[in-house]
């Protein structure tokens, strides 16, 4: 479901930049797009209580956290807020580079949980885990697409530090 919202969200923002929207006239701007209104629903679940069961919750969650990590409540919490925040940094164009890398870091420190989550079982919003071989390339694709976005950016602070030194060197 959720690689779905990636994708339906994706092909729309990049429809209205075919329809003339400048904001996105590009593909990787549209996956920044894309991705930030699929963060607002995997954010969202961070936050709902247990009693809600019409989408995933917190409980499901903290379910999925590995034994071995400390305090899975409060990681989930944190993660949750790092979504939300990254929902912002991609949306900017100023703060998209590292809003993504920073994305694909968070995708990767949660590839554990979705690993645990498959190969213990773990429910998740009432329905059976997810088997291993569908989480690992949806894990992949988010991380593919967030690196996507950071290398595309306009706003790569690398980019701007070599356009800067060329130029110095054209008028030394």
């Amino acid at each position: 479901m959720i690689p779905l919202v990636l994708v339906l969200a994706t092909l729309t923002f990049r429809a209205l930049g075919a329809l003339g929207v400048r904001r996105f006239a590009s593909w990787p701007v549209s996956a920044a797009h894309g991705m930030a209104v699929m963060l607002l629903f995997t954010a969202s679940a961070h936050f709902v209580p247990a009693s809600v069961t019409a989408m995933p919750n917190h409980a499901d969650l903290t379910r999925m956290v590995p034994s071995f990590l400390p305090f899975a409540d409060a990681l989930v919490y944190v993660s949750g807020v790092l979504e939300f925040l990254a929902v912002a940094g991609l949306v900017l164009t100023a703060t998209r580079w590292p809003a993504a890398l920073g994305l694909a870091a968070l995708y990767v420190m949660l590839l554990p949980a979705n690993i645990y989550a498959a190969t213990a079982d773990v429910a998740f919003n009432g329905e059976p885990a997810t088997p291993l071989w569908q989480r690992i390339p949806e894990q992949i694709l988010y991380i593919a697409v967030a690196l996507w976005v950071a290398r595309s950016s306009d706003s790569t602070p690398t980019r701007h530090l070599l356009n800067h030194t060329s130029k110095e060197k054209v008028h030394a």
